[in-house]
């Protein structure tokens, strides 16, 4: 897996979308005429709705207008929207309510891959400030922004997350996203010293929610041959406006065939706060491969859901289909975010890439295959779900396999590899000492278990029972000396864990951790 490190700004993705609007304006004969005193419809300018014509242009100036008149739109119930090929972005600045609505995007011959069909996007103007100094874990500052604003500090002087593996690179310049309210009080942990800070950048926080509700959407996917590398599309709905709600939104995925390149994703926020997805349904795409960093060949991954520098993502009863299909990639990832909730929803996997602080939790959830992964530090609370995973909880080893914090797991259910035959470790984290990450790296530092049912039913032959942890040194690999320390779970606290075997289980191949961890079973609740 790669990860897209460039994302438009906000001002560009606006300048980019108003630019085709006009040339799309520029084009016909006279405007349509459209009233100011009721939501806008696509129809008023010209779309025709019946699956064949294209309509973006039409509805990227319907919303132009509804953002210059403060008007809702709303969408043609039954009607069926041609997207078309050409590079062109609707701004969603009002709220928006498709309805029934259908929409079509084929993407077998496109203009600009990685051009998005619709951005949301706030209509405040950023705001500068100047911050010269911030520590780990500060909650306050001087700075007295005139509105609540979602901030990104930078320091190119130090480089963080430095990927090892099939994928390896060097790094990304440390930075932070964090909300800064009008008393200068900070939401979202900073995670890092900034001694220098060489990029800030400010953008307020709308006080009005904006709601996106309904849409069926169907991608038939692009069928291009694999490159060296990964070239991501787009050809989505990208937010990058805080205080926004996706509702009821359905994407579905067609005409995959034995090639294609990768999406990163068609419901992608990026660089705001406050987002929420709820109630939608999403589509796991097919795995590919292609040529990684190290220049070996590497599964390419395609996601439906992401979500980059992003302080408060909540994703509420959203669910996909085939969550156990080993043919489709995992279907949600996350970069640097603040604070994650996921409730009620099913889904094949929840990833944090390059790492999430704060909250993390997962509530009254079923992820499948691909399971629940993770880098950062906080809190992760796992309760009343069940995971389908390799094993319950995985720390990514090529960012270090670190979590400095705590895991909470409260009555769940864990179905190893979906019900194949196989080892279990309940928690996977390993690290050799032999990689700068460009942090120190650790185990949770305290694990809490409190009710879990391991269903090992379909175990292999001679089987001694599974594992808590798997080997935390990595001692697979030998090596003479390891330069950078990782630091070992302190303490496990178990109540109420059964395995469907009965066999009781153990804390991992590794003695010397064995000894070193302190293991604490607790009475069973009534």
């Amino acid at each position: 897996m790669a990860h897209l490190r460039f994302f438009p700004t906000p001002l560009l993705v606006l300048f980019l979308s108003l630019f085709g609007a006009a040339q799309c304006c520029l084009a016909a004969a006279e405007p349509p005429a459209a009233a100011t005193d009721r939501p806008v419809t696509y129809e008023a300018f010209g779309a025709k709705g019946d699956g064949v014509a294209d309509d973006l242009p039409a509805i990227v100036q319907a919303h132009a207008f509804a953002n210059t008149h403060g008007l809702p739109v709303v969408s043609k119930p039954g009607a069926c929207y041609h997207l078309g090929r050409r590079a062109l972005t609707a701004v969603i600045s009002t709220d928006t309510d498709w309805g029934s609505s259908r929409f079509i995007i084929d993407d077998r011959d496109v203009e600009d891959h990685r051009r998005s069909l619709f951005t949301v996007l706030s209509q405040l103007p950023p705001v500068k400030l100047s911050i010269q100094r911030l520590v780990r874990d500060q909650r306050k500052l001087e700075v007295r922004p005139p509105l609540d604003c979602w901030v990104l500090v930078e320091s190119d002087k130090r480089r963080r997350y430095i990927r090892r593996g099939l994928n390896q690179n060097n790094g990304t310049p440390q930075h932070d996203c964090f909300i800064l309210r009008r008393d200068g009080s900070i939401e979202g942990d900073i995670d890092w010293d900034y001694e220098t800070i060489t990029r800030i950048e400010a953008f307020p926080l709308d006080e009005k929610p904006l709601l996106i509700k309904g849409g069926v959407f169907t991608t038939t996917a692009n069928c291009l041959k694999q490159e060296v590398g990964y070239n991501y599309w787009a050809r989505n709905l990208s937010i990058q406006r805080s205080n926004t709600t996706v509702e009821g939104l359905t994407h579905h995925v067609t005409g995959e065939g034995d090639v294609g390149h990768p999406y990163r994703g068609f419901l992608v926020a990026n660089r705001c706060a406050n987002i929420t997805l709820r109630d939608c349904f999403v589509t796991g795409h097919k795995t590919y491969q292609t040529i990684g960093a190290a220049k070996k060949p590497v599964s390419m991954g395609t996601y439906d859901v992401s979500a980059d520098n992003v302080v408060n993502f909540r994703m509420q009863g959203c669910r996909m289909d085939n969550i156990c299909d080993t043919t489709r990639w995992g279907v949600l990832a996350t970069n640097f975010c603040k604070n994650i909730l996921l409730e009620n929803c099913t889904l094949s996997r929840m990833d944090t890439h390059q790492g999430v602080s704060g909250s993390y939790t997962l509530r009254g959830c079923t992820l499948g295959h691909a399971g629940l992964n993770a880098v950062g530090r906080g809190t992760l609370t796992v309760e009343n779900c069940t995971l389908n995973g390799s094993s319950l909880v995985a720390f990514r080893g090529d960012y270090g396999s670190t979590w400095e914090g705590t895991l909470v797991i409260r009555n769940c259910r864990w179905l190893p590899g979906c019900g194949k035959p196989m080892q279990p470790y309940l928690i996977h984290a390993a690290n050799d000492g032999m990689h700068d990450y460009g942090y120190p790296c650790s185990m949770p530092r305290q694990v809490f278990i409190d009710g879990l049912v391991i269903d090992d039913r379909n175990h292999p032959k001679e089987y001694q029972g599974p594992y808590l942890f798997a080997d935390p040194d990595d001692r697979s690999k030998a090596v003479a000396a390891r330069p950078f320390p990782y630091a070992k779970t302190e303490q496990v606290e178990l109540r109420n864990l059964t395995t469907t075997s009965g066999i009781k289980p153990r804390i991992s191949p590794n003695a010397a951790f064995n000894a070193s961890v302190r293991l604490v079973e607790l009475p069973a609740s009534r």
